[in-house]
């Protein structure tokens, strides 16, 4: 979750200096854990807050334990964007705007590689606290992600709220693995018509090992 490949894979003329500097940052956690509460925003979905504990440790995919719910969306866990790192790809400065209050730098990462599970990706960073604030991840097979990160202090490297929002069409949704007391209305999701949801991670206690 919070590991990235080596800049080995990269040309550094083509990438970012910014992104790189975030890049580093990530890369000197070596492990954490927080307790995590999971809500969605889904039509045709009721289901209750549920409640979980994540841990990581660098090079490992991250754990989730909980006895509400099984598993958590892969992309809502992806926090560092591992999934852009993975093959080789050049960055394009869109300049900056302000997001949420904060100014902005916007690059697109564009994968040079067609191993790569999506075919562009826009990355709004706080340049002067060097973390992500927002992502737009446009999917070969699933539409577009658009995931918000909350920090709750400047100096934090990981978020405390997420919110994902995405296409629930185009999306295969595990609903046995929503766990308890989720209901779901079977008829909606048969019915025609583009259909958006939304899924909200709160992170907190989270505990940092760094390198």
């Amino acid at each position: 979750m919070f590991f990235f490949a080596s800049l080995n894979h990269f040309n550094a003329q083509d990438i970012d200096n910014d992104l790189i500097l975030i890049k580093q940052r990530m890369d000197s956690i070596k492990s954490y854990e927080a307790q995590i509460k999971l809500d969605v925003d889904i039509s045709f979905i009721n289901m209750p807050s549920k409640y979980g504990k994540v841990l990581y440790k660098q090079g490992e995919p991250a754990k989730v334990t909980s006895r509400d719910f099984i598993m958590l969306p892969k992309r809502g866990l992806d926090l560092t964007l591992n999934e852009l790192f993975e093959y080789p790809f050049i960055t394009v400065n869109r300049g900056d705007v302000h997001y949420k209050g904060v100014a902005c730098k916007v690059i697109n990462l564009i994968p040079t590689s067609s191993k790569a599970q999506f075919s562009i990706a826009t990355i709004f960073m706080d340049t002067r606290a060097k973390r992500i604030v927002k992502s737009e991840i446009s999917t070969k097979m699933e539409g577009v992600f658009t995931t918000s990160l909350d920090y709750k202090k400047d100096v934090d490297v990981l978020p405390t709220a997420i919110e994902v929002e995405f296409a629930v069409n185009n999306v295969k949704i595990p609903l046995r693995f929503l766990g308890k007391e989720a209901e779901v209305d079977r008829k909606a999701i048969k019915e025609e018509g583009s259909k958006s949801g939304k899924i909200f991670l709160s992170l907190s206690d989270i505990q940092i090992a760094r390198k």
